[in-house]
């Protein structure tokens, strides 16, 4: 484990998060920039931490500068309790920024997820919002629109999304986002799992954040 890769666990609402938190480089950040949670998929079926969209979104923002943080949802790995339908899931997800930011003050606050993390994350803007200290900005990625019932987000979210997903259908993402007038980007012949196209989620991140 290096020391840019930090272990911890968190007092969530059903017990015990298993969570991790990455450091960007220091040579090139000596002071981070910002802090990025990121939302894995599904619990029910396969999804932690350490799915390989969820660590992409993770090393995409540790390399523009930012502290990224995960956790494993109730029910996976070493984090206690049952999967809650998203419901103590966002709770969780709270505690996880309240306690980082206690950690780093003031600086702008990501919010990623992919899949069922993408619903989360977006109940949890909206929370955010109502509390008067929202997300700069959001990335979603293989978006639960139409699985879920995920709320509406701000304009400037990235939406990302495979072309040929079938497990959450691109048609049900534009019915999501087209009421929002929210762009998508559509990754040509991708999967709901992005498979062999992980670089266009950070090249389209790393080009958007910049603008």
């Amino acid at each position: 484990m290096s020391a840019r890769h930090l272990p911890f666990t968190l007092a969530g609402g059903a017990g015990p998060l298993q969570c991790v938190l990455e450091l960007p480089d220091a040579d090139h950040y000596p002071a981070p920039r910002g802090i990025a949670l990121i939302a894995h998929p599904h619990p029910l079926f396969g999804g932690t931490m350490d799915n390989k969209v969820t660590t992409t979104l993770a090393r995409t923002f540790t390399g523009i500068g930012y502290v990224a943080v995960r956790m494993n949802f109730r029910g996976v790995g070493a984090s206690a309790g049952v999967h809650d339908h998203g419901v103590g899931e966002t709770d969780d997800m709270e505690l996880l920024l309240n306690h980082v930011q206690a950690q780093y003050p003031g600086l702008p606050v990501a919010l990623a997820g992919f899949s069922f993390g993408t619903l989360v994350q977006a109940q949890l803007q909206q929370r955010l919002v109502t509390q008067g200290r929202p997300a700069e900005r959001l990335v979603l990625t293989g978006t639960a629109a139409g699985k879920w019932p995920v709320p509406p987000v701000p304009a400037n979210t990235i939406v990302i999304h495979g072309e040929m997903d079938d497990t959450i259908p691109l048609s049900a993402v534009l019915d999501w986002a087209r009421p929002q007038d929210l762009p998508v980007i559509v990754i040509p012949g991708c999967d709901h799992f992005f498979h062999r196209k992980l670089q266009h989620i950070k090249n389209f991140v790393v080009e958007m954040w910049h603008r």
